[in-house]
């Protein structure tokens, strides 16, 4: 299984512009508790996507202050679902649990029963 993608001022655009997938996104710092327990959920979100055209990554606010910036990133973690046509589908400010993430990444690939459509 292959890491988590780290995404970074530098390679950011490039890899959103190629990329056909759905990008879950974490912003993070390594000060931050909650951060570190969100970064634990990264390599499990991975493995329940890993069949599928789902792209888990991580943003370091410190050392990426123009990504940080561009998502207007005011309190971490901040977890962003970038969808297939590039827009921002969701976004959370704060600790959700997995099933939180795998709920709003499952929303961005169009998964959910006809209640979950509407009321989800």
């Amino acid at each position: 299984m292959p890491a988590v993608l780290e995404l970074s001022d530098t390679n950011y655009s490039s890899f959103i512009q190629e990329t056909k997938s759905v990008v879950f996104i974490d912003f993070y710092s390594p000060t931050c508790g909650p951060c570190q327990t969100l970064l634990t959920f990264l390599p499990k979100l991975q493995e329940h996507y890993q069949d599928t055209d789902v792209v888990i990554a991580k943003v370091n606010v410190a050392k990426n202050p123009k990504l940080a910036k561009k998502f207007m990133v005011q309190s971490v973690p901040l977890s962003v679902v970038v969808g297939k046509d590039k827009m921002v589908k969701r976004a959370e400010v704060g600790l959700l649990s997995i099933d939180g993430y795998i709920k709003m990444i499952d929303k961005a690939l169009g998964k959910g029963g006809f209640f979950a459509k509407l009321f989800g």
